[in-house]
């Protein structure tokens, strides 16, 4: 089992800059399709971006392609999630996601990961 602490949200004005990091816990890290979504207060929670266990593929919802950024650094246990351009309707909790299954890299659905961070709350004010 996989914990996963996520930390780098805050109050930002729109059209600024936040970096997310998620940091995991235990030796597979490499092995852990990895994975950001959020949800906002009376919303379902919906994804944002994934990236594979190699880093090589990854893939965005519509709405940040072009001003989030997701990467990982396997030898410090780390995945990144670069959000530039902040709108207000980003704002939300920002939950990290990892999963061990051999089901492909590109897994959008909340169902797709076994493992949860508590999340950390992006308030973009506009």
């Amino acid at each position: 089992q996989v914990q996963l602490v996520e930390s780098g949200g805050g109050l930002v004005q729109a059209g600024g800059s936040l970096r997310l990091s998620c940091v995991a816990s235990g030796r597979t890290f490499s092995g852990y399709t990895m994975a950001w979504f959020r949800q906002a207060p009376g919303k379902d929670r919906e994804f944002v971006s994934c990236i594979s266990r190699s880093g090589g593929i990854t893939y965005y919802e519509d709405s940040v392609k072009g001003r989030f950024t997701i990467s990982r650094d396997n030898a410090k246990n780390t995945v990144y999630l670069q959000m530039n351009s902040l709108e207000p309707e980003d704002t939300a909790v920002y939950y990290c996601a990892a999963d061990l299954r051999d089901w492909g890299p590109i897994r959008t659905i909340v169902g797709g990961y076994q493992y949860w961070g508590q999340g950390t709350q992006v308030t973009v004010s506009s």
